[in-house]
């Protein structure tokens, strides 16, 4: 991969880049997570789309936008518990 001046760009600078590209420490609910808030924010974010939604479900374009900025918060509800690994002595 390069940039556009032609210098390339290796692995660990695009994902120190860009947080959504992940890494290999990462838990399928972080990705889930990230996959989820890249899609509500590029639907906030193009007009048409978001007022395809709108239409779709009957709501102003403002409602459809704030709901889905709201989801934006926890887009695949709260994490899961960590298991905490027990000590015995």
């Amino acid at each position: 991969m390069s940039t556009p001046g032609g210098a390339t760009i290796s692995a660990d600078q695009l994902k120190a880049r860009y947080i959504g590209t992940g890494h290999a420490d990462m838990a399928k609910y972080e990705w889930v997570t990230n996959q989820h808030r890249d899609t509500l924010s590029s639907h906030v974010g193009h007009y048409d789309q978001l007022s395809y939604y709108a239409v779709a479900q009957n709501e102003s374009i403002g409602r459809v936008r704030s709901e889905m900025i709201e989801k934006m918060v926890q887009p695949c509800g709260p994490p899961p518990k960590k298991e905490e690994s027990v000590m015995e002595e």
